[in-house]
Parts: C-alpha cells; sequence; structure tokens
C-alpha cells in the first residue's frame, strides 16, 4: 500500500465506522430523552421562578391538602412540596453532572491508556481499577462525610470516584477494538504516535460508548445522592433535595403519606428517564447490534 493510499484510509476510515453505527430512533431514545427533558427543565425553571419560596418556614400552613395555593400541599414546617421538588431537581442534577464529569475525565483517558498500553501494563492498570470497585458509590461517599464531613462537594467527588471503573473497563474494551481496525494499523505504518491515534482515531470511535455510560452513570448518581440525603450524608438544609424530603417524611406516613410520594416519584421517573436514555443510545451506537438487527 502506498503513502497516499495509507493516508486516505486513515482519514476516512475511522467516521465511516462512525456512520455505520448510528441507528434509528428507538422508543427507549425516545421515552427517555422527553423524560430527561422534563427533569431538566424543571432545574431550568427553578432558576426563574417557583410558586413560593421552598426555603421558608411558615407553620401557620403547616401540612396543608394539596389545592390552587400549594399544588402538591406544605409539609411539617409549612414549606411548599411542589417549590421544593423544583428546586431539588436543580440540586439532582448539579450532583449528576459534576459526579459523570469527574468519573469521565478520568475513566476515559485511564482506559485508553489501559487499551493501547503493552498488555501487562494495561493488565496492572485493571487490577487497580478492580480495586476501587470494591467500594460502591454509596459506602464511598459515607466514608468521605466520615472524614470531611457532609455535604454536596463530597457526595459529587466520592459518587464521581466510584463511578471512575465503569469508564475505565468500557473505554478500555472499546480501545482495544479500535486498535485491531485497519485505520489504526495503517496510521501506525504511516509513523503516528501513541497520541496522536489516541485523539485523532480513538477517542472519536469510543465517544459514544462516554455517551452511553454517562447516561447510565447519571441514573446511579441520582440515586447515590437521594440515598445519601436520606441518610443525612448529602445535601444539607436548607437546599431542598429529594432524599432528605423522604427522610422528613418517614414521620409522616400514616397521616400525610404524599409528603413520600412526590418526591418518591421524582426520584423513580428521573432515575428511569436515564436510565430508558442510557439504553436508547445503547442501540443507537452500539455496533455489537448490528448482526441481531
Amino acid at each position: 500500500m502506498s503513502a497516499p493510499d495509507i493516508e486516505a484510509t486513515v482519514t476516512s476510515a475511522a467516521p465511516a465506522a462512525a456512520r455505520r453505527r448510528r441507528r434509528p430512533v428507538t422508543g427507549s431514545l425516545l421515552v427517555g430523552g422527553l423524560v430527561v427533558s422534563l427533569v431538566i427543565g424543571m432545574a431550568l425553571l427553578s432558576f426563574v421562578w417557583t410558586p413560593h419560596d421552598p426555603t421558608l418556614v411558615d407553620p401557620a400552613v403547616r401540612l396543608q391538602e394539596p389545592s390552587w395555593d400549594y399544588w402538591f400541599g406544605t409539609d411539617k414546617f409549612g414549606r411548599d412540596v411542589f417549590s421544593q421538588i423544583l428546586l431539588g431537581s436543580r440540586t439532582t442534577l448539579f450532583v449528576g453532572f459534576v459526579a459523570v464529569g469527574v468519573a469521565a475525565l478520568v475513566g476515559v483517558p485511564l482506559g485508553i491508556v489501559a487499551g493501547m498500553a503493552p498488555r501487562w501494563f494495561g493488565e496492572l492498570l485493571m487490577r487497580g481499577n478492580d480495586l476501587l470497585l470494591a467500594f460502591p458509590a454509596l459506602l464511598l461517599a459515607i466514608m468521605f462525610a466520615a472524614v470531611y464531613g457532609a455535604g454536596t462537594l463530597v457526595a459529587m467527588i466520592a459518587i464521581g470516584i466510584a463511578s471512575i471503573p465503569h469508564f475505565a473497563r468500557l473505554i478500555r474494551g472499546g480501545t482495544l477494538q479500535v486498535m485491531q481496525t485497519e485505520y489504526v494499523i495503517a496510521a501506525r505504518a504511516a509513523g503516528r504516535g501513541p497520541f496522536a491515534i489516541a485523539v485523532r482515531h480513538v477517542l472519536p470511535n469510543v465517544s459514544s460508548l462516554v455517551i452511553v455510560q454517562a447516561s447510565v452513570g447519571f441514573a446511579i448518581a441520582v440515586l447515590a445522592e437521594a440515598a445519601l440525603s436520606f441518610l443525612g450524608f448529602g445535601t444539607p438544609p436548607p437546599t431542598p433535595s429529594w432524599g432528605r424530603m423522604l427522610q422528613e417524611s418517614q414521620e409522616l406516613l400514616s397521616i400525610a403519606p404524599r409528603l413520600a410520594v412526590f418526591p418518591g416519584a421524582a426520584i423513580a421517573v428521573a432515575v428511569l428517564g436515564f436510565n430508558l436514555l442510557g439504553d436508547g443510545l445503547r442501540d443507537r451506537f452500539d455496533p455489537k447490534l448490528e448482526d441481531h438487527r
């Protein structure tokens, strides 16, 4: 193969492979996208409007039933539940974005290095990666909270660190597949270095895997943040949090079950939306599904 032929293979094969991965929009992708858009819309709306001040304590209206003035009623402190749900979506998304961002920024380069490095070095990195897998996000966050104190920042960092191994293992598998393709072999024959191959060929071809894992990781982060807030290790008051709303409703389940239903439904819908979005993105981009369609 001549030098021009090698260069043509290097520059055109990777985009062509990426195009072959795309699939029609599925029901999971559509429904998941709509649900996630709804949650994001709630968070954005909370920046400009809420029916009432979500942190205002008014004993005169405590435990009000749903009405035109208080759409979801009020809690035991007289705070508007609907306003707290709106503001809680902002907290949940903020924690999720930062946690997934931390995991991707560390896990993606680690997975690419493990996939491109000599086999012994890649296996060594993955064994260290497996050690981190022994600490679930919730357990790691509780450990961080015990050392550094409960708070939103501690929860975000702990959830992000716990999610790094999932990104690293997935991206390493994708990198190993990309390194066996003709256009990477041609790039090596053309004299391109490892960094150039990683940036120009490996990263674009594993980007779909990053997007899918980010969607799934976001659902995990939503659950972890809610669990931490429920246990008292997450977002501190007075900032509204869906998990803490659940915790505060426990003593009133017999007289005001709606106080648990609304934040519980918000958590369930958000997690379902991100899981459906992840499944839809996997169906659209995963090349392993091509032979089964």
